[in-house]
């Protein structure tokens, strides 16, 4: 069985937004019937954690600048629309074929 991808969702304490912004991809991951793991980081324990793409804010996305892992910045974290835009092709990259 392939490893199930994990996504984190970042802000800057980790807290309200950052779980505003999971809860909406949550529902995106739902609806296209994929299967990842999302969780929740802080600025200060992300850049340790362990996963495959990160979904955060253009105030959060400079913690990544050295991580060649990608990168999703999202202005609307209650924005179906936007994440599909923005993210939806790097999720499903992380299925490979």
């Amino acid at each position: 069985m392939a490893k199930r991808p994990r996504v984190m969702v970042v802000c800057g304490f980790g807290l309200g937004s950052s779980m505003v912004l999971r809860m909406t991809l949550d529902d995106v991951l739902k609806e296209e019937n994929l299967d990842v793991e999302t969780f929740c980081a802080d600025s200060f324990t992300a850049t340790g954690e362990n996963y495959d793409l990160v979904f955060t804010s253009e105030e959060m996305v400079h913690l990544f600048e050295n991580s060649t892992k990608p990168k999703i910045v999202i202005t609307n974290f209650l924005s179906k629309d936007e994440i599909r835009e923005k993210g939806l092709d790097a999720v499903k990259a992380l299925f490979g074929d």
